[in-house]
């Protein structure tokens, strides 16, 4: 899941503090929200869409987790613990390649129409269709004849006959019995199905704002959308809030506490941290680098660092047959990053050095060391390559989306690259979604990227970068780590399949179209009035089980 952050105006502020009339004038702008149920979420990007089958970001997942649901949902405090969503149950057949779900009894969309395994269909038809672009469509390429449908369609020869529907291993068997036939028994299957890209979307709602492939949005807009989970959109003001509300048709809408979410789009972290000293969130997503130390000195009970499943690095172009198509280069780019000096100078979060891709937390898998910080080496790769002390080596820039963060760690790797190799690097920023646009058409030549698991398993991390994948977006492509990831699911064990997975990260590691940093910690500040919010190792929430309590409570 692509990772980021935007911004807040003073309108927003005015409006986090104000927003309830009739409040005492002594009460702050995160207790009046306390009384009334409502959380301020520092959010720190405006949604490039909350279509679950197109969205692909974190800020697109917090909000869409919040007003629809999949099967599955995530366990207020335990990644890998099922909890019921959609579906009241499950169970497999003695194979384990073969899943039925049972749908909750009153399950209903936000409009009152019952959720049935008919719309989990047309969701998966929609998802599989080349033409809606989804970026996440290999997510359901486990599923029994999925990939083979996807690509029947994409065939342009006239006379060629797709993939029939029924050899796919989606069938309804009633209204609340879905079945579901994966290629090979896959244990992890049931913490897939908590990624939005599982989630269904109310065909009707689909089918009346522009069809099943559409990509206009026009669906899951103020008025429009219809949804599944406890809370349902009520307001939007573009880069300004976005406002849920409890959704009354949820099926177990007694457990939800809250009464309502608004969701601020933060970019500048010194504005969202202002913000909550100003008592106007009860949590940012961010704290500003040059005010950790302080903020846990002065207020450590506000201040928290959890562990994170995510990888920060650097995605290379390596598509356009320039000097960052050379192995060599891109081996010299990444040896000559200090990441020790990152992670305890600048960021100074808990973050920890990244010699590898994927993230530790993985039971059962561990990658392997793959290099160290050597700017000597480094040098003598690049003049191999034809650029001895960086001459003649081509200027290009760095990419990042707009966050302070990003903008000192590019500087400060383009610091690095410049003392040791003698090459000079422009850096410049986009905001999210034309950023997101430039690394999906590779209009870039080095480009910030983050990656957070999607569940709890190596090949969330590793998947991605198989050719043609929508989040691959740097223009590397090997056969063999494309077998390996096809054939990882079929191995049979846990055991073998990390096998496959880590020769996998090998090949990913040797080739580099990417350069890790850093692996991730979730530093945030977090109001005492903020209840069950727990340390997640994925940092994502069931908003059911979130409650807030008043002062003096």
């Amino acid at each position: 899941m692509k990772f980021t952050h935007l911004f807040i105006t003073n309108l927003t502020f005015l409006l986090s503090l104000l927003f309830i009339s009739g409040c005492g004038p002594r009460k702050s702008g995160v207790e009046q929200a306390a009384e009334a149920g409502i959380l301020l979420l520092g959010n720190h990007a405006e949604p490039q869409s909350l279509d679950p089958q197109v969205a692909t970001g974190v800020p697109e997942n917090h909000v869409i987790t919040s007003i629809m649901e999949g099967l599955i949902a995530y366990h207020p405090s335990d990644d890998t613990a099922i909890e019921p969503g959609l579906a009241e149950r499950f169970e497999t057949n003695e194979a384990g390649d073969v899943y039925t779900f049972y749908l909750q009894p009153n399950g209903k969309w936000s409009n009152g129409d019952p959720i049935t395994a008919h719309d989990f269909i047309y969701s998966y038809q929609r998802m599989l269709d080349p033409n809606l672009a989804a970026q996440y469509v290999t997510m359901l390429f486990v599923v029994r004849n999925a990939k083979e449908y996807h690509e029947s369609l994409s065939v342009e020869d006239p006379n060629h006959t797709p993939i029939s529907w029924d050899e796919v291993g989606f069938k309804a068997i009633d209204d609340k019995t879905l079945e579901i036939s994966l290629i090979a028994p896959m244990p992890y299957f049931p913490l897939m199905l908590k990624h939005y890209s599982w989630f269904p979307v109310h065909p009707p709602t689909i089918e009346a704002h522009g069809g099943k492939t559409s990509r206009n949005g026009r669906w899951f807009q103020l008025g429009n959308h219809v949804g599944s989970g406890p809370f349902r959109l009520k307001s939007w003001v573009t880069n300004q809030v976005l406002e849920v509300e409890r959704n009354p048709e949820y099926w177990d809408a007694d457990t939800v506490k809250l009464n309502g979410i608004r969701f601020f789009p933060i970019e500048s972290t010194d504005t969202e941290n202002r913000l909550f000293e100003s008592d106007g969130l009860h949590k940012t997503h961010d704290i500003q680098l040059s005010k950790i130390q302080e903020y846990q000195q002065n207020l450590p009970e506000k201040v928290r660092t959890d562990p994170y499943l995510g990888s920060y690095f650097y995605r290379i172009n390596v598509s356009r047959g320039d000097a960052l198509a050379d192995k060599r280069v891109r081996r010299a780019l990444l040896l000559s990053i200090d990441r020790e000096r990152i992670t305890e100078n600048v960021l100074r979060g808990g973050q920890i050095p990244a010699y590898h891709y994927v993230p530790m937390g993985i039971s059962g898998y561990t990658s392997k060391t793959y290099f160290e910080y050597d700017p000597e080496e480094a040098k003598r790769l690049l003049a191999e390559a034809g650029y001895p002390n960086g001459e003649g080596f081509p200027v290009f820039d760095i990419l990042y989306n707009t966050f302070e963060q990003h903008k000192i760690i590019a500087e400060t790797i383009q610091q690095m690259w410049k003392t040791s190799l003698g090459i000079e690097v422009g850096i410049h920023n986009q905001e999210w979604k034309v950023y997101l646009d430039a690394q999906s058409s590779l209009d870039y030549d080095i480009s910030r990227a983050g990656w957070i698991g999607d569940y709890v398993d190596p090949y969330t991390f590793l998947e991605m970068f198989t050719t043609g994948n929508g989040n691959n977006d740097t223009g590397w492509s090997s056969a063999r780590y494309d077998e390996l990831i096809a054939t990882a699911p079929m191995a049979g064990t846990d055991e073998k399949r990390y096998a496959m997975l880590q020769e996998a990260e090998d090949l990913l590691m040797d080739e580099l179209p990417i350069l890790p940093i850093y692996i991730y910690t979730r530093p945030y500040l977090i109001h005492p009035t903020l209840k069950n919010w727990n340390p997640k190792l994925m940092d994502n929430r069931n908003m059911k089980y979130i409650w807030l309590e008043p002062s003096g409570e």
